[in-house]
């Protein structure tokens, strides 16, 4: 009997730990880091206040600077497979908008990753983003697409991303176009409450 229990105890503490559950972000430069250091980029805040809420999650940031929907799109298949994510974050569309890339192209590259994403079994957070009045009506069109893909896919969405900091110039760096390092732990407070359903 007390073999067995000491065989049974050893078989326990010699198996691996069970791996932390992974948050998949696909963004672009706004959550790469563009101009700061990784580390102080929201995607790596996020996986800090993980930690401290003692959450089994971990965050796999897989941004790139300048990525369309279109080079998320193609990257996608690869990192669900590598990751095999609970929670994917498409922070996708910016550059896009910038270059005036056909609307119509961007919401069927954001609805096939987040339908990809929810077939590999992952939970679907859809950050949107906005663009400056003087675009026009292609503007509206851009900032609704965000919402027409989460509701027809039945993802989370959070309309901006970058809402609580686009109004404060002294947040940006000299391009105005990218958040500093002391706006991002503004974005994370931000995003959280939108991905914290997700973390099941």
């Amino acid at each position: 009997m007390r073999l067995a229990l000491f065989l049974l105890v050893l078989l326990f503490s010699t198996l691996p730990a069970q791996a932390a559950k992974t948050v998949l972000v696909m963004g672009d430069s706004l959550s790469a880091g563009y101009g700061i250091r990784p580390e102080q980029a929201w995607p790596a805040l996020l996986d800090k206040r993980l930690a401290e809420k003692r959450l089994d999650y971990s965050v796999a940031n897989l941004s790139i600077s300048g990525e369309t929907t279109a080079g998320g799109r193609a990257r996608l298949a690869a990192a669900l497979r590598q990751y095999q994510p609970a929670v994917v974050v498409i922070a996708l569309g910016a550059n896009d908008g910038l270059r005036g890339l056909q609307l119509v192209q961007m919401r069927d590259n954001l609805s096939a990753m987040t339908t990809a994403a929810q077939a590999a079994g992952a939970r679907v957070l859809l950050a949107g983003m906005r663009l400056p009045p003087n675009y026009g009506p292609y503007a509206e069109e851009f900032r609704s697409s965000f919402a027409t893909v989460a509701g027809s896919r039945k993802a989370a969405l959070l309309p901006f991303l970058l809402e609580p900091v686009a109004s404060q110039q002294s947040l940006f760096q000299a391009d105005n176009l990218h958040p500093t390092a002391a706006a991002q732990p503004l974005i994370l407070d931000h995003v959280w409450p939108a991905l914290l359903p997700l973390l099941k």
